[in-house]
């Protein structure tokens, strides 16, 4: 049988050949996004994401993060807020006062605004965990990420320490992917600006209480946050080149 494809005299062919998901865990998470948002994201933002995961998978690294929010691309709060990887977080504060930008992400307010992973710091070993942050704006003295609480693993502006008591000075955090990693009951290791920072510190028994993004304790965050993750021990540098791309990607997708 023979297929015969006829047009109009005088029109042109279009044929558009629509970009699909490689990944079946990218493509469950940008149709979580669209649905959040109301409407489609652009293809290149799409494939930004596709590639952020593929490429965390083939570095070996996805599997340790369990609970994870790119707090960017999305077309809004809602959709941004969508959890790649674990429980979706719980938002707290003022719900008028969050500002987010879709190529720098979500900014806390300083004063009471702060995201609830609804990730225990507890979930992970004492011995195998990490917490990420990427900054779009450093903030105030206040910390980034770490337990609601006041405990042992937390990431600040000039300090950083994880399953530990002492912690490692880190003057200053800087723009781009701020991240604390402990694989050894020994010491820990920290990456800010994509300087590595190692320090000595034995672990102890981590802290009972859920983690929470802008806000440690009773001090609040006004930094501009772009991702995080929390998880297991991984290798710091590979995520830190995945989250870069992807946040870059977006800056040069969105217009």
């Amino acid at each position: 049988m023979t297929l015969i494809i006829q047009k109009p005299t005088g029109a042109k062919l279009n044929l558009r050949k629509t970009w699909q998901p490689m990944d079946a865990d990218a493509a469950a998470y940008i149709t979580a996004v669209e649905t959040a948002d109301g409407q489609a994201l652009e293809e290149k933002v799409k494939i930004a994401i596709d590639n952020f995961v593929l490429g965390c998978k083939a570095d070996g690294i996805w599997s340790a993060i369990k609970a994870s929010c790119i707090l960017a691309g999305a077309r809004t709060l809602s959709g941004a807020l969508v959890p790649l990887v674990g429980t979706a977080p719980t938002r707290f504060g003022t719900e008028g006062g969050w500002d987010y930008n879709r190529k720098t992400g979500l900014q806390g307010n300083g004063s009471d605004n702060y995201l609830n992973t609804n990730r225990n710091n507890n979930a992970d070993p004492q011995d195998s965990n990490h917490a990420c942050v990427y900054l779009g704006s450093l903030g105030n003295a206040n910390g980034y990420i770490g337990t609601i609480t006041s405990g042992n693993n937390y990431l600040f502006n000039g300090a950083a320490r994880v399953r530990s008591t002492p912690s490692t000075t880190i003057t200053p955090a800087a723009i781009g992917v701020y991240a604390v990693n402990r694989s050894t009951s020994s010491r820990f290791s920290a990456i800010s600006a994509r300087t590595f920072f190692d320090y000595v510190a034995s672990s102890v028994s981590p802290t009972d209480a859920n983690i929470s993004v802008f806000r440690i304790a009773s001090g609040y965050q006004n930094a501009r946050l772009s991702f995080y993750s929390i998880g297991e021990a991984l290798d710091l540098a590979k995520l830190d080149a995945r989250v870069t791309d992807v946040i870059n990607a977006f800056g040069a997708a969105i217009p």
